[in-house]
């Protein structure tokens, strides 16, 4: 028997519908089994039965559909909480956001905006599907336009047609932006963090459309992404510029102690060079050493006292600026610091090749001058004490010489001055002297102290004078520089450096080179009639020795020194002379006998006149201009009569 009952006729037609929904075809092909089945003739029953099961069949196909668009939709937020875990780069994962919700959302562009607190406006951060760089480059003011509205309100908008849409504030800018893009249909969700809005996602098409629920639920999604990106980069910022700050305030701290440390082990190091007897080159090699520089100690003079003194121009203008600050100072690519006892300068600290000296090297600079002053003032009271000792035996010296002599040479042999070797033996004197105060003598005394601070000399008043014993070979110059070639020399040196310490002109006299107290002594009484000689001769202030003072020093010298005398007032025209086989010296003679006559003189000589005057203007040529002065001519007579003895 046949079964007629419509669903068993409408079989083939359902078995078509299964099918269409397995395929994932369009709506369309589900109305085409309805007409098929009319074109066939079907019965009203088995059409009504097609027509029931195709309405459900698209029921189907829609949620079949749905739930497709919604896994895509979790796919892509899957895809973004991905990329946010997987990269540090925020405008890499905003690109991503923007690109994604323009293609879920099927449109032409999507973008999005981000607040400048600075200018008080918003900007575009990021887009997507944009060819207008007027659009890419708008700028929105809070309140206007579709996106200003989101951001004031926090809550998401959509128009089919933003041209027409009278909600939103329209500008001329904002216009003209939409305009040169082509957008008309726009959708914006807010950016929400913590209930504030931290920027605008937007899609947008070039036609009219609807935005659906769903549409704006996926968006806000996205939007909710871009929002966590946003959090996590600032928090990544902040992290690493916290980092950042930490590493620098660890480097130094670090920095800080080690230099803390080297200044400690430095302090320590000076400290135990005091304590094991060093010099003043001792701690500057040591500094040098510690601050990788070159360092140099100068006298109050600017006289090295160890290293090399350098160009002296501003120098006195830097220490003096350390001296009023109180602490080293920056002079050219060097550092200069005062060396002070008290408000007492003691010389200066001069460090080169560390033009760039941070502060805790610095301090290490001005604690090595501290050194150095206790250093020079240990050596000072030392030296002081030394001399005053010394001192006691210089007056028993000059006193009584032939009294003990071997007493005299023992005493200085345990105090470390040898009376057996040749010295010097210079007096100085106050330029002002004879009477002069006691206080100009006792600074004149103190100067004498610095003078031979260094140097194997002793000194001592005596009298109405300063006398100071220095051996003959002993490095009389600036801070153990070579000594001078002569006694004449150490006079002139010893009354120019006395004279800046002690503040006022001070004449100096030295006696003959002496060995043994008797002769010192005797050395001593011929530097006193020197000084009295200089005095006399208007030269106070000057140095000199006996043989210095021409014919005076053969008068007043123990030596009596003719020989000396005579070559060095006719040692031009004895050498001349000799070389030439000339009579100049006659000439000269006879010039003088003949009371200056030239016409009696070449009757001596047996010559021509002019022969006489070309003789003359030789000895000029000589002696110089002032050879027929006076006092010049005295002195060549001396000579020549001197001269004529010695040869008798």
């Amino acid at each position: 028997m046949n079964d007629h009952r419509p669903e068993t006729g409408a079989a083939p037609a359902l078995r078509r519908l299964l099918d269409l929904l397995a395929s994932g075809a369009a709506t369309e092909d589900f109305a085409e089994v309805l007409a098929d089945a009319r074109r066939r003739g079907a019965p009203a029953a088995v059409l009504s039965a097609i027509d029931d099961a195709t309405w459900q069949a698209l029921r189907v196909h829609r949620t079949l559909r749905q739930h497709r668009r919604r896994e895509a939709e979790l796919t892509a937020l899957f895809d973004t909480a991905g990329d946010l875990a997987a990269s540090r780069d925020l405008d890499t994962v905003l690109q991503a956001i923007v690109r994604r919700a323009r293609l879920l959302l099927g449109t032409d562009t999507a973008y999005l905006t981000l607040p400048d607190e600075a200018a008080g406006d918003t900007y575009m951060r990021v887009t997507d599907g944009s060819v207008s760089v007027l659009f890419q480059t708008l700028r929105l003011s809070l309140g206007d336009g579709l996106g200003g509205l989101v951001a004031q309100t926090a809550r998401p908008y959509a128009t089919p047609d933003y041209r027409t849409d009278e909600r939103f504030h329209h500008t001329g800018t904002i216009d003209a932006g939409v305009l040169d893009e082509g957008l008309v249909a726009i959708i914006g969700v807010p950016l929400l963090l913590g209930g504030r809005v931290i920027g605008v996602l937007f899609a947008a098409d070039r036609a009219p459309r609807a935005f659906s629920p769903d549409e704006v639920a996926l968006l806000c999604s996205l939007a909710a992404h871009a929002a966590i990106a946003l959090d996590t980069a600032k928090s990544l910022a902040d992290t690493r510029a916290a980092l950042a700050g930490l590493n620098s305030a660890n480097e130094l701290i670090r920095a800080h102690a080690a230099a803390v440390q080297r200044a400690e082990q430095g302090h320590d190091r000076l400290t135990d060079l005091v304590l094991r007897g060093a010099e003043v080159p001792d701690v500057a090699a040591e500094v040098a050493a510690l601050l990788g520089g070159e360092v140099a100690v100068l006298d109050t003079e600017g006289d090295p006292l160890a290293g090399r003194a350098g160009p002296a121009e501003g120098l006195a203008g830097a220490v003096a600026a350390s001296r009023a600050e109180g602490r080293s100072v920056r002079h050219g690519e060097d550092w200069v610091c005062a060396v002070l006892a008290g408000q007492e300068p003691l010389g200066t600290l001069v460090l080169r090749g560390r033009p760039g000296l941070e502060d805790a090297d610095r301090r290490l600079f001005e604690r090595a001058a501290v050194v150095t002053a206790l250093l020079l003032l240990l050596r000072r009271s030392v030296a002081e004490t030394e001399n005053r000792v010394r001192g006691e035996l210089l007056a028993d010296l000059l006193t009584a010489p032939d009294r003990d002599p071997v007493g005299l040479t023992a005493r200085g042999r345990r105090l470390g001055v040898d009376l057996g070797r040749p010295h010097l033996v210079l007096v100085a004197e106050p330029a002002g002297a004879p009477g002069a105060a006691a206080t100009d003598r006792g600074r004149l005394a103190g100067a004498a102290g610095r003078y031979l601070f260094g140097s194997r000399g002793i000194s001592a008043e005596h009298g109405e004078a300063v006398v100071l014993l220095l051996p003959e070979d002993a490095p009389t110059g600036p801070a153990g520089t070579a000594g001078p070639a002569s006694a004449q020399q150490a006079a002139e040196l010893a009354a120019e450096r006395l004279a800046r310490l002690a503040g006022f002109p001070v004449t100096v006299g030295v006696g003959r080179p002496a060995a043994g107290p008797v002769a010192l002594a005797s050395s001593y009484a011929e530097g006193l009639r020197c000084v009295r000689a200089l005095r006399v001769l208007g030269r106070a202030g000057d140095g000199a020795s006996a043989r210095d003072l021409g014919f005076l020093g053969v008068l007043l010298g123990d030596g009596h020194d003719v020989d000396g005398f005579v070559g060095a007032t006719l040692g031009p025209l004895l050498d001349y002379d000799a070389r030439r086989g000339t009579e100049l010296v006659r000439t000269l003679r006879a010039y003088f006998d003949c009371g200056g006559s030239l016409t009696r003189a070449k009757d001596e000589l047996h010559v021509h006149v002019n022969t006489v005057v070309q003789r003359l203007d030789r000895v000029e040529a000589l002696l110089g201009p002032d050879w027929n002065r006076p006092e010049r001519a005295l002195e060549l007579q001396l000579a020549l009569r001197l001269q004529l003895l010695a040869g008798a």
